[in-house]
C-alpha cells in the first residue's frame, strides 16, 4: 500500500481556522473531500482543496495510481510562522497584531 505526503508551508491563514476545514475531510475519499470544500464558504477550504489535488497529481504522476482508488489517512494543519506587526494607540502606546501562518500536510493512501 503507497502513501504519499504533501505539505503546503506558509498558507496566510491561521491553523486555528484551517483546523475548522481539516477536521471535515479527514478520513474521506479524494473525490468526496474535493466535493465538500468545494461548498465550504472559508477561505481556507480552497487552501485545504489545492494542497489534495497537488498530493493526487503526485500520486498520478509520479506513482502512478489511480485517483479513484485514493483515500486521505491523515490530515493536520500546524502553525507556521507568525509576522509581528504593531498598531499604535493613544498616549504613545502600541498593540501588537499577530498575522499567522500555518502549514498544511496531508498523507494519501490506497484502498
Amino acid at each position: 500500500m503507497a502513501k504519499l505526503r504533501v505539505v503546503t508551508k506558509d498558507v496566510g491563514i491561521s491553523a486555528r481556522k484551517v483546523r475548522l476545514v481539516v477536521d471535515a475531510v479527514r478520513g474521506k475519499g479524494v473525490s468526496e473531500a474535493l466535493n465538500i470544500l468545494e461548498f465550504l464558504p472559508t477561505s481556507s477550504a480552497k487552501a485545504v482543496a489545492k494542497t489534495i489535488k497537488s498530493a493526487v497529481a503526485n500520486a498520478e504522476n509520479n506513482l502512478q495510481l489511480s485517483p479513484s482508488n485514493l483515500r486521505i489517512s491523515s490530515i493536520t494543519a500546524d502553525s507556521g510562522h507568525t509576522l509581528k506587526r504593531f498598531h499604535p494607540k493613544s498616549r504613545g502606546r502600541i498593540s501588537p497584531i499577530l498575522k499567522r501562518s500555518s502549514h498544511i500536510t496531508v498523507v494519501l493512501e490506497e484502498g
